[in-house]
């Protein structure tokens, strides 16, 4: 007669380590998402105001004070320091996704259906992406979260 024994499973070590080495990469890995995000944004930005070729490749600047188009550089310019920074980021990427959204649908929409027949891609990517930072947070590299280690010590 065979008499069968069962084994409890102890979990290995890889498995505890990973979700560990994960949750540790994680504000890494926001932080350096939200510093490359917004320089590249902030690139944008500066583009309307003739900077890196501007907004005709010739380095032509949006005209002061017309709207939407200098306002909106103002605003991009502004969101993408705040976030670079890590300073009121999550109102600051409400705004910023705001912003690329009215793009999209006042200025791409009306060419086309979709982003690819209207050239709305970086508008739509940048509007999801800013919504995603809003609701992740900064992650780190952050100077608002320096304020907030700051703000503990003193309790």
């Amino acid at each position: 007669m065979t008499t069968i024994t069962r084994t409890q499973a102890t979990p290995s070590t890889t498995s505890t380590t990973k979700p560990q080495l994960v949750e540790r990469a994680r504000p890494v890995v926001l932080g350096l998402f939200r510093v490359v995000t917004s320089a590249l944004f902030l690139i944008h930005g500066l583009a309307g105001f003739g900077f890196f070729g501007g907004i005709d490749g010739q380095g032509g600047a949006v005209p002061f004070g017309s709207f939407p188009g200098f306002w909106a550089s103002v605003i991009e310019v502004v969101g993408a320091v705040l976030i670079l920074l890590g300073v009121a980021t999550r109102p600051a990427a409400i705004v910023l996704s705001g912003v690329m959204a009215y793009a999209y649908f006042t200025v791409h929409a009306p060419m086309g259906l979709l982003p690819m027949q209207n050239m709305g891609e970086p508008a739509a990517l940048y509007s999801w992406i800013f919504l995603t930072i809003a609701a992740t947070g900064p992650g780190a590299f952050a100077l608002g979260n320096l304020r907030k280690r700051a703000e503990k010590v003193r309790q």
